[in-house]
């Protein structure tokens, strides 16, 4: 675990602005920076970065959070990849129990193995006129090469000897640049094959595809399974893809890595592959953070049907209603790489263009297997259509779907669902990031907590016991009251807030609240607000004790009480003043 503290320091030492700059132009504006969204399409900018605050905010998909946040969403990582790329950036360290820092040490040398790998098969690629020539005959270029950092290993069972003079280095064998055989004869995993660094989120390279020049066999080799490289989470070309699938708010998965690279040769950037011709839960996972029309582009052959069929069955499960997964199968027998250099991109962007949609290919699928002819096929329709329509998360298309099976089975959408099993869907987690339209609450502790998530040291100021206890504003203030006081919470602006509060019971809480809002901005008004607030959280308490006061006078008063009201009374015509800091 990262300790909170590191990540308040760490936002205390970023500025949100830098970071998103690194990704997004901006243009300043009065005290904030607009542009539009890298998060969703749009012409006219809505997306807000807060200097002040800390925090980025999109008026259009209602994507915001902190500069960790942003580089979460727009690099599709995790919260830890997060930290250690904020963190090099900054020059800092991030602190890790021994076991995750013993993981990350082991790391580190692999990557800077396999980066060293690299660039040795790139110089080989520049002497192989073979190699060269072949790529020349796929219709690549030097730029594109490049890009991609192609390379060429070398003929020969101990090529990468030349740079690693200590051959008998155990990391090469975990990494997977080497071999051992059962003999303990060590050699090279890539001989005579040109060189696809597969590339993590960060751009470390962490493993290689190897394609043969000539007839040989394996066709493809990749790196095997390592501490650096699991294939079923990785998808080849998505550094470079990044900003046109931003661009497109879509993305293109195609099957393997010469296909990454010829489309990115006729212009077409926003694709990337899957590590194998099945796609799992990780890819899809990934791919729908990043875009909201994902295409599976396949081969029409029985190994393509194949593929296509486990792209639908793995995506059912993490589709949206906001969300578009297709299947392009491409004509012929050609691969989308063989069919634009023969047809070219136009040609190609009509096909994606003309993409069957995941509905579409669920119920065609099912039906082409089992034709309605017969009572027996329509119930065994339904039959095979339930573990199917039990995954797909969700609603409305789900709804659509049953829909189309209960009309090809001739049975009505409540019977297909009520033989399905169907319980009614949640809210899908792939859902817009804005929040539901509703008026914002009025009591004074949501207020308060609105006032205290921009100035956090302000919370030990608050009269904690005049606050209603069952309210969470209530509890998420008591939390920030005593995180102060401790020590523990820096005042970075309503970024750090966010974080402090990520993985918490109040998390979705503070999300809601946490919108770039321009009211209330000035330290001066900030004041006034929160003074009067426990202002009237003070006068609301006189009130009360008043009213039972008098409610007690009727079975009568003893002396000290009847004193006690007639100050409390004095106060009232009085209201006490706004606190000063």
């Amino acid at each position: 675990m990262i300790p909170d503290s590191f990540v308040q320091e760490l936002l205390a030492r970023v500025d949100i602005v830098d970071v998103v700059e690194r990704y997004v132009p901006l243009r300043k504006g009065g005290a904030n920076y607009s542009a539009c969204c890298p998060f969703h399409s749009e012409k006219t900018p809505s997306f807000t970065v807060s200097p002040s605050k800390q925090f980025y905010h999109c008026f259009g998909c209602g994507a915001h959070g902190s500069a960790i946040g942003f580089v979460m969403q727009y690099s599709g990582i995790g919260f830890i990849d997060a930290i250690e790329e904020l963190a090099a950036s900054a020059g800092l360290i991030v602190p890790r129990a021994e076991k995750q820092r013993d993981v990350q040490v082991k790391k580190a040398p692999l990557t800077d193995l396999m980066s060293r790998a690299m660039h040795f098969y790139r110089e080989q690629l520049k002497n192989s006129p073979k190699a060269v020539d072949y790529l020349r005959a796929r219709g690549l270029t030097g730029e594109i090469a490049a890009k991609f950092g192609l390379g060429y290993a070398p003929e020969g069972w101990q090529g990468l000897q030349q740079i690693f003079p200590n051959y008998n280095d155990e990391a090469l064998i975990e990494c997977g640049l080497l071999i051992q055989n059962d003999q303990g004869r060590r050699y090279d995993r890539f001989r005579d094959r040109i060189m696809f660094p597969i590339l993590d989120q960060r751009s470390n390279v962490i493993g290689f595809g190897g394609r043969v020049i000539g007839n040989d066999e394996p066709k493809y080799l990749n790196s095997p399974e390592t501490p650096l490289f699991e294939k079923g989470r990785e998808l080849y070309g998505l550094p470079q893809a990044r900003r046109a699938i931003q661009a497109h708010d879509a993305v293109l998965v195609v099957e393997g890595y010469m296909d990454v690279v010829g489309l990115a040769q006729h212009g077409v950037a926003h694709v990337v592959a899957t590590l194998g011709t099945a796609a799992t839960d990780a890819n899809v996972q990934k791919l729908l953070k990043l875009a909201s029309r994902v295409v599976f582009c396949f081969d029409r052959d029985s190994a393509g049907d194949r593929a296509a069929w486990r792209a639908m069955e793995v995506s059912l499960a993490h589709l949206a209603d906001n969300k578009a997964v297709e299947i392009l199968q491409m004509p012929g027998s050609q691969d989308p790489d063989e069919f634009i250099r023969e047809h070219g991109m136009d040609a190609f962007m009509h096909q994606t263009k003309n993409a069957t949609r995941l509905s579409e290919f669920l119920v065609r699928e099912l039906v082409k297997n089992n034709p309605p002819v017969t009572a027996e096929n329509r119930a065994k329709l339904v039959h095979e259509a339930k573990p199917l329509l039990q995954k797909i998360a969700a609603p409305i298309l789900r709804i659509q779907i049953v829909k189309e099976i209960a009309a090809r089975a001739q049975v009505s959408q409540a019977e297909v669902e009520a033989q399905c099993g169907l319980k009614p869907l949640m809210r899908n987690r792939y859902a817009p990031a804005q929040m539901k339209q509703r008026p914002a609450p009025s009591s004074i502790e949501h207020k308060l907590l609105a006032i205290v998530l921009q100035k956090p040291t302000w919370a030990v100021r608050l009269p904690l016991g005049l606050l209603h206890a069952e309210l969470p504003e209530t509890a998420a203030l008591q939390t920030i009251a005593q995180a102060v006081s401790h020590g523990e919470l820096a005042a970075c602006g309503l970024g750090g807030m966010v974080e402090f509060f990520r993985g918490s019971a109040h998390e979705a809480l503070i999300a809601e609240m946490t919108t770039v809002s321009e009211e209330a901005t000035d330290i001066t008004a900030l004041e006034t607000m929160f003074n009067d607030a426990i202002a009237h959280l003070q006068q609301s308490q006189l009130t009360a004790e008043i009213e039972r006061l008098k409610e007690q006078a009727r079975q009568g008063l003893s002396l000290e009480e009847r004193k006690r009201l007639t100050e409390l009374l004095a106060k009232k015509r009085v209201p006490p003043q706004g606190m000063v800091s």
